[in-house]
């Protein structure tokens, strides 16, 4: 059996935590620079704010309403999740962090126990020691433990949170209920197709032919099928590394002339290379890209990318910065306002396993001294060591004038309690 643990609302339920007086209240989160909404408890969802909506478009809506509307505090939701999922991984030895606030067990070896009481506890242990209501989906596989877990949630003033798929009988109930659009791993695109040919249901996709489910879905879907039936076929998973790396940032300004382009690019590189380094990776290839403010309708618009293949793989931040910045003069051009910037790093190789050039490699004397400053800069904080050509004065900046508390991260802002 398996049990997919689901955080409900995560980021709204972490400002509440802090904040009990905002419970039964309309809460919203802003994506970074306050742009967009990117989370919302039960009673905004109420009030017909979409997700990814707008901030500005909105406004009137949250002064209507009085809708308490906050930053994302990442460090905040970061170390919450941290919690929830050590408290997680003492139920199952085996456990699969799937996102910030989803995990899945495999509860291989409890059958004996009430699956359904061993939930309830788990929920209990959960909110007791880090006040995040919960949702837990129950079932043979992951696929139905995720969708047990949306009639946990969407009913949950009748399964109080919990819900086991343990007969067969409620599995093809649940079938017949799940549309296909909201199954585990069928995305947007193929549940457009699948409805084209009178596939409604996650019951109907079941019934398809192997066949066919292969040769539009290939064996991916294929799987999902099969653990929709009951067949264990999507097994847990460790972390793996990340095939591509990505920092990218909005300005909190409109930018024209090259060189303070150029600064952030380079800033973005050292970061990536600082993420290679983290999972012994190396990379082949970056891609660096640059956006005019597509909301400025008076200004001139341009936007552009370019992919460079290195001609060694590296995880120097040296190195990705020198890469970097040239990419960036083949694609920047002046009389624009640019808005946003980022460097995807991609294409790796293992950092030990090095591959030599006949002509041109890594500079072996980079390593120990990045080993050096990623030490350094763990010990005393983020980028206290930069490179010359980064801004030695500046932190990043972004918009974020509803930011709460980082109440578990920050000594400063630990919650004084008055005896």
């Amino acid at each position: 059996m398996f049990s997919l643990i689901d955080c409900n609302n995560f980021y709204a339920s972490c400002e509440r935590v802090f904040r009990p007086d905002l419970n039964g209240k309309p809460v919203v989160v802003l994506s970074n620079n306050d742009g967009c909404v990117i989370a919302r408890s039960n009673e905004a969802k109420a009030l017909g704010i979409p997700m990814g909506a707008p901030a500005f478009q909105y406004e009137d809506v949250f002064v209507k309403h009085n809708v308490h509307v906050f930053s994302a505090n990442f460090a905040l939701y970061g170390d919450m999740s941290h919690r929830v999922m050590t408290i997680l991984s003492e139920y199952s030895p085996d456990i699969e962090i799937y996102s910030i606030d989803e995990a899945f067990l495999n509860l291989d070896g409890l059958e004996h126990l009430n699956l359904l009481d061993y939930g309830n506890k788990i929920r209990k242990h959960v909110f007791k020691w880090t006040g995040i209501p919960i949702s837990i989906g129950i079932a043979p596989t992951k696929a139905l433990a995720k969708a047990a877990n949306r009639i946990a949630k969407k009913f949950s003033d009748k399964t109080n949170g919990v819900y086991v798929l343990d007969n067969q009988e409620k599995i093809t109930k649940t079938l017949k209920w799940l549309s296909v659009e909201d199954v585990w791993g069928i995305g947007r695109r193929h549940s457009k197709r699948l409805k084209a040919i009178g596939v409604k249901t996650a019951y109907d996709f079941i019934q398809l032919d192997d066949n066919y489910v292969k040769r539009k879905m290939t064996i991916v879907g294929l799987r999902l099928k099969r653990d929709l039936q009951g067949i264990p076929t999507i097994q847990m998973e460790d972390v793996q590394p990340k095939k591509n790396i990505a920092t990218t940032r909005t300005f909190e300004t409109n930018y024209s002339e090259f060189e303070q382009i150029n600064e952030r690019v380079i800033t973005f590189a050292v970061s990536c290379g600082e993420k290679l380094r983290k999972q012994n990776s190396a990379c082949n290839s970056l891609m660096v890209f640059i956006h005019t403010n597509q909301h400025r309708e008076d200004l001139p618009q341009y936007s552009r990318n370019i992919v460079v293949k290195l001609p060694f793989p590296t995880n120097s931040g040296i190195e990705l910065a020198k890469f970097a910045s040239q990419a960036l003069k083949q694609i920047f051009k002046p009389g624009y306002f640019y808005k946003k910037a980022g460097v995807i790093v991609m294409d790796f190789t293992p950092a030990d396993i090095p591959q030599y050039d006949l002509f041109e490699n890594s500079d072996e004397r980079h390593k120990p001294l990045m080993q050096a400053v990623d030490k350094i800069n763990s010990r005393y904080g983020q980028h206290k060591i930069r490179l010359a050509s980064q801004d030695q004065k500046r932190v990043w900046k972004m918009k974020q004038e509803k930011l709460s508390p980082r109440y578990t991260t920050k000594l400063s802002d630990i919650i004084t309690i008055n005896l």
